[in-house]
């Protein structure tokens, strides 16, 4: 059954590039240890974007950031000296533990153009882990589970479900799922974890007899749950165990309040080093 159905709230970066927030909600913070989840896009860029519409340098305790695209492309510079091109299929997994800066730049589209069209989610780490050292991952598209049914195509991003696992490295138990369906295909969320969501980026589905739009997410309680394509249809499907009470604040998540206030400081003092490369200019924090 759905407990609650939740509605992107999109903003305009520049330049036709909307940005919708689905999570955090304010009935609904987390789904597991999923704590944020954005989808960007989708857009055409002609070459010759604006640097304005870049991700830049900015920092990030307490979490994982997850960064998947259905298409285009992103360059990730962070403080660990890593520089990634992120493409279409592939898992950026990059785990701030006790800080982190990193930047994401439209620097394919603003040579070549690009149809940008993607999803960044954030992951809260458990209490044991939320000071552990941060570190980047990789997963190219070609390393990740994929499989195909009647009607559907599906690719696991990280955790593990069903006998599957991503091979990502995750620091609590969960499961985050990219569906095609073609009309007519149906097909049950997987029911190894407590929490878990779908979400409807494109197409016309059904949740348990429930209609989806684009742009909305079915947060679902127990028991088994059906999603059917009312037409083709891209469905993330996500969850997990949650890991407690968390508070945020900007790029920072914690399970406390001080080190909250700690992160503000270290951020405004420069206290947190810059991405290797692009460490020219840095995103200002909000007013607090």
């Amino acid at each position: 059954m759905i407990e609650l159905i939740i509605d992107k709230r999109s903003r305009d970066l520049g330049g036709g590039f909307e940005v919708g927030r689905v999570l955090p909600f304010a009935r609904r913070r987390m789904v597991g240890p999923f704590i944020f989840f954005d989808q960007m896009g989708p857009v055409d860029f002609e070459p010759g974007i604006a640097r304005e519409l870049d991700v830049r340098p900015h920092p990030h305790i307490g979490l994982s950031t997850v960064t998947y695209l259905y298409s285009g492309a992103m360059t990730h510079r962070d403080s660990l000296g890593f520089k990634q091109e992120i493409k279409p299929g592939a898992v950026n997994w990059m785990t701030a533990g006790k800080g982190i800066t990193h930047s994401e730049r439209l620097e394919h589209a603003r040579m070549h153009g690009a149809h940008m069209h993607g999803i960044q989610a954030w992951v809260a780490l458990p209490n044991e882990d939320e000071e552990t050292d941060p570190a980047f991952w990789h997963h190219p598209a070609s390393s990740l589970p994929v499989w195909s049914e009647k009607g559907l195509r599906g690719r696991m991003i990280a955790g593990a479900a069903e006998g599957m696992d991503a091979g990502v490295r995750v620091n609590s138990p969960l499961f985050y799922m990219h569906w095609d369906m073609d009309a007519g295909s149906s097909r049950a969320v997987p029911s190894d974890h407590p929490e878990r969501a779908v979400y409807l980026t494109e197409g016309a589905i059904e949740v348990d007899g429930v209609a989806l739009k684009p742009g909305q997410m079915a947060v679902l309680g127990k028991g088994d749950v059906r999603v059917s394509a009312q037409t083709p249809s891209t469905v993330m499907v996500l969850g997990g165990v949650p890991v407690g009470e968390r508070f945020i604040f900007w790029n920072f998540v914690s399970s406390s309040k001080d080190r909250l206030e700690q992160a503000k400081e270290d951020w405004i003092q420069g206290r947190m080093k810059m991405p290797d490369g692009d460490d020219f200019e840095k995103s200002p924090m909000p007013a607090v």
